[in-house]
């Protein structure tokens, strides 16, 4: 069945929801700048049972909200933002539940086995999620990867979810051309993952009301779960509340 899952994304040093697709060194398009720490949503995620969610370090600065945020809810966050073979076990330690990796996957736009090999002996498969968030193109989606400006020769589609199903517990996947906008979900994109993909996967991107969540839910048959940023009323947002997303998580379960 479909789950809302909550996130918390770091940018600068706070508690934002930016426009995916304008992230780059410069900074990025603001949606909301929160006056609350990474810590209160955290704390505010636990206190409400909500599981699986994520906090993502959009570029640097970000480290010590991050790791303030999985003090406060021990293996009840996944942690994604410049993870790779050499620090990835630090944030498991430090409280994470699952590491996501995406950028340290790619050399010169490729993906590596070697580097993924690398990776599963710090974490296991169990604690791995791999972040396959995307742009969409005349002939389907590719992993986009440094914060979505590169995109990749790495199509998602249903050959490469099997595959790579294999070496890692969930997949993350941000729809980079609709992320932050609120002006609906992919929902090609979420059909496809909700044919066969044989692990967990959460998509993000475009959500703007509680109706989306039966969107995904329907589209995937209950095989996607949703995470809602910009829409969200803890986030500035005005097409859903949380209190709504956790009726809907009761409702299903």
């Amino acid at each position: 069945m479909t789950q809302f899952r909550p996130c918390i994304d770091l940018h600068q040093g706070k508690v934002k929801q930016i426009i995916g697709g304008s992230l780059n060194d410069k900074g990025a398009k603001e949606n909301f700048i929160s006056e609350y720490d990474a810590e209160h949503y955290a704390t505010m995620y636990r206190e409400h049972g909500l599981t699986g969610g994520h906090v993502i370090a959009l570029g640097k600065g970000n480290k010590e909200e991050a790791l303030s945020a999985l003090r406060a809810y021990p293996n009840g966050l996944q942690f994604g933002g410049g993870v790779k073979d050499s620090n990835a076990e630090s944030y498991l330690k430090a409280g994470a539940s699952h590491v996501i990796v995406t950028s340290y996957l790619f050399e010169n736009g490729e993906f590596s086995w070697d580097r993924l090999d690398k990776i599963k002996r710090e974490t296991g498969t169990d604690r791995l999620v791999l972040d396959l968030s995307c742009r969409r193109t005349e002939d389907g989606w590719y992993i986009a990867t440094d914060r979505w400006q590169t995109v990749t020769s790495t199509q998602v589609n249903h050959e490469n979810l099997v595959e790579l199903a294999d070496h890692c517990d969930e997949f993350l996947i941000h729809a980079a051309d609709v992320e932050g906008l609120q002006a609906g979900i992919d929902e090609d994109l979420v059909r496809l993952l909700g044919q066969g993909c044989p692990v967990a996967v959460t998509y993000a991107g475009g959500a703007r009301s509680l109706a989306d969540l039966k969107r995904v839910h329907d589209l995937s048959d209950g095989q996607v779960d949703l995470t809602i940023g910009s829409a969200l009323d803890i986030f500035g947002g005005k097409g859903v509340t949380l209190d709504e997303c956790i009726l809907w998580n009761t409702s299903q379960s």
